[in-house]
């Protein structure tokens, strides 16, 4: 295998959706780059040397959780045994539309059904003889939205009629076609519109979740305690939850927190409005738990790595503001309203406006970055690291996997 040229990789990452929208796994992008150079110079030895990388080194379990991730292989990986590192129970292998469907290819695939390890068909706009042949060893069939017509996309759904295959819409971007593809019986959406990503349907705003917007927005006017403990108590149940969130987090302290105004003190109004934007989300999304919900998952990540980005850059002043900022970039996708209707009522100061909705100043090209990373944009994210040294792949690679499981850990 031929050497790359630097040790710069980075990991992109799309959600990919089961019926009721709920993440059930991620596509993994795997790339090389250079701050001067846009292109990927050798896709095989990227893709395995970055493989070895990323679960060996970072340990990817940690960026899947308990979701299994797919992983395209050129016909030059298939062949190799570098494969059989990837752990069978957290990945699906995808064959790529350019590999031809030769006896040798079905035999490999033969012994990595036989391993254990489930196979899926990338790209699919046309189903030949070749592709019956090895449909049989097939676990999941991904077929392109963006490529064919919906009279071609019923003519393959009901030729897959006779196999056991799941089916994919893959490229799937605006809400008509996932419906579409939703009433002729898919299992798994994948595609822009959910990794922007974009909610499914409109959702109006739950009362407690207003209780913890206002006290975000009391928080933000520096407020005094009294006033954040008044609000706070409009919601029992969500204070009730904030106090066991932070007694949790606070576990080696020598003293339980008991009361909502210990609580307010003792976590400091930095790390509480961390744990309110946190909780706005998980409470509209109507789940505790954030990996469950991709929206959530993606906002809470986003606001780590911002905050690790600045560290890293020396803005120390900006970097809980960074946090912010990365977490509220995906209120428009969670509550289906604009954003700047939504941040018009938390007293957020001019800086942070732009930086939402105009991606302006230091903050604004962060965010911008962090969106260009995760949408594997590898020519923005040259540009924008331009701008930010001593930011490179290596970091954000590093930070993508800490900031997931540290979003795992809620």
């Amino acid at each position: 295998m031929t050497a790359l040229d630097n040790n710069n990789y980075f990991l992109g990452r799309q959600p990919i959706i089961g019926r009721d929208g709920e993440l059930i796994a991620y596509e993994l992008l795997f790339r090389s780059g250079t701050i001067n150079v846009a292109n990927v110079l050798d896709d095989v030895s990227a893709s395995a040397a970055v493989i070895q990388y990323a679960f060996s080194d970072l340990g990817i379990q940690k960026v899947l959780g308990e979701k299994r991730g797919f992983i395209n292989l050129s016909s030059e990986l298939l062949m190799n045994d570098i494969i059989e590192v990837l752990p069978r129970e957290l990945v699906v292998l995808e064959i790529l539309e350019t590999i031809s469907i030769t006896p040798a290819v079905i035999h490999r695939c033969q012994q990595l059904k036989g391993l254990g390890y489930l196979l899926a068909l990338d790209d699919i706009v046309e189903l030949t003889r070749d592709h019956e042949t090895i449909l049989p060893l097939i676990s999941v069939v991904k077929i392109d939205m963006l490529a064919i017509s919906k009279a071609k996309v019923i003519e393959i759904k009901s030729k897959l009629q006779s196999y056991t295959c799941s089916l994919l819409a893959e490229k799937v971007s605006t809400p008509e076609q996932y419906e579409f593809c939703r009433e002729l019986g898919f299992d798994m959406f994948q595609g822009y519109f959910f990794e922007r990503p974009t909610i499914l349907y409109g959702k109006s705003i739950q009362p407690s979740t207003m209780v913890l917007l206002n006290l975000l927005s009391l928080i933000l006017s520096d407020a005094e305690t009294d006033q954040l403990e008044d609000a706070l108590k409009q919601s029992p149940d969500l204070a009730i939850r904030l106090l066991k969130m932070i007694n949790t987090a606070m576990l080696r302290a020598p003293n339980k927190i008991s009361t909502l105004r210990e609580a307010i003190i003792r976590m400091g109004r930095i790390q509480l409005s961390r744990w309110i934007q946190i909780m706005v989300f998980a409470q509209q999304s109507g789940t505790n738990k954030l990996s469950s919900n991709p929206i959530v998952h993606t906002a809470a990540a986003r606001g780590y790595i911002m905050e690790g980005l600045a560290k890293k850059l020396g803005w120390m002043t900006l970097k809980d503001r960074a946090f912010m900022v990365g977490m509220l970039s995906l209120m428009d996708a969670l509550f289906a309203q604009p954003l700047a209707d939504l941040i018009e009522h938390l007293n957020l100061d001019d800086s942070l406006q732009s930086a939402l909705l105009i991606r302006d100043g230091k903050l604004g090209t962060l965010l911008s970055l962090v969106e260009a990373n995760e949408h594997g944009n590898i020519n923005s994210m040259n540009r924008f690291m331009e701008s930010l040294e001593p930011v490179n792949y290596d970091l954000l690679n590093r930070l993508q996997i800490e900031a997931l499981e540290w979003a795992d850990s809620f």
